[in-house]
């Protein structure tokens, strides 16, 4: 086996890797993303098979690694929840003792963080966590990855989450940037404040890094100079609690006034969304939300969805491309020297 420190290991949650290790994986991402549009072959995983597990449903996550898995010269098998029995019919421990005796690595997007960890903890090959209800690691190298290709750094951005920030984004981004040396803003309502624990987590990492963590309710303290507005759905897969974080969430909804709060200019901030948004009412769910609430957006407005600043499409196709690199990092034929 050629020489490479991330062979065999999992990605369970984004601090599972060192600043230095998430940086290299975003930068052979963007060199992955250079071959792919060139028509560079970089079969790192001929002959390898990857089982895909779908507890939740998803667009970007199932296609991103399909698709990566195939330019790798990999095989990849899509198991949703009627083939797959976590604590059903089967253990989640048996499960992995199984699949891992079959297959080189395992993807799981589910519910239980305790699932992904147990997956890996048995199976004895590598685990990558595509969500849990806790993290959400392959959507943070993506999003790190297109915040580097906007401004070509990363140290002394700042990057402002809006909306729930104890959902498994605002978490994932809190740690993530605070590790990476990223000013990282929550602004949220205080009864939706990041846990007392992540708090503390990110501002270890933050000390080391350099990096400012600020969690405020205050939106217009709380955006400003903020390179990266982000926002995710305000009710997450799983819940249906519409009223009470429609009734909490509204001052927070990111427009175009909230762009300009950051007093920042046209080329210094961007919009990103790790999809799918509630931008219009073009969705069943959209046309639910209007005939009830009266509302035609919710997390984000339409006019800022479309607008220049908007980079979230970009971002979603880069979850293929840091997910080919942590997949082919972890079990592909590379050479990758120790520092």
């Amino acid at each position: 086996m050629l020489n490479n420190i991330f062979y065999g290991r999992s990605l369970l949650n984004i601090d599972d890797f060192s600043a230095d290790e998430i940086n290299y994986l975003i930068d052979f991402a963007i060199h992955l993303k250079h071959l792919k549009k060139n028509n560079i072959k970089h079969e790192f995983l001929a002959g390898k098979n990857i089982a895909l597990l779908f507890e939740k449903p998803s667009t970007r996550t199932r296609s991103s690694f399909v698709i990566a898995i195939n330019d790798l010269g990999g095989h990849a098998e899509y198991l949703g929840t009627n083939d797959i029995h976590f604590g059903d019919e089967e253990s989640v421990s048996d499960t992995a003792k199984v699949l891992g005796s079959m297959y080189d690595g395992i993807e799981f997007r589910g519910f239980k963080q305790q699932d992904v960890e147990t997956l890996s903890k048995y199976s004895g090959v590598p685990v990558w966590n595509g969500l849990t209800d806790d993290s959400h690691p392959t959507q943070m190298l993506a999003d790190f990855m297109t915040m580097k290709e906007k401004f070509g750094k990363l140290e002394g951005l700042t990057l402002t989450y809006v909306g729930d920030g104890r959902n498994n984004m605002a978490n994932s981004l809190l740690i993530t940037a605070a590790l990476l040396g990223v000013n990282v803003h929550i602004v949220a309502p205080k009864s939706l404040f990041p846990s007392k624990a992540n708090q503390e987590l990110a501002q270890k990492y933050a000390q080391q890094s350099g990096a400012k963590v600020v969690i405020t309710d205050d939106v217009d303290a709380g955006v400003k100079g903020s390179n990266v507005l982000y926002t995710d759905v305000w009710v997450s897969m799983g819940e249906d609690n519409w009223d009470e974080r429609i009734q909490l969430l509204k001052p927070y909804q990111v427009n175009m006034e909230m762009i300009e709060k950051t007093g920042m200019n046209d080329d210094e901030i961007i919009f990103m969304h790790c999809l799918p948004s509630f931008h219009d009412n073009k969705t069943i769910k959209g046309q639910y939300i209007e005939e009830k609430y009266g509302l035609t957006a919710l997390e984000v407005s339409d006019e800022v969805f479309n607008s220049k600043y908007a980079w979230q499409f970009t971002e979603a196709e880069n979850r293929m491309h840091s997910i080919k690199a942590i997949v082919a990092a972890t079990l592909g034929n590379l050479f990758i020297p120790k520092a």
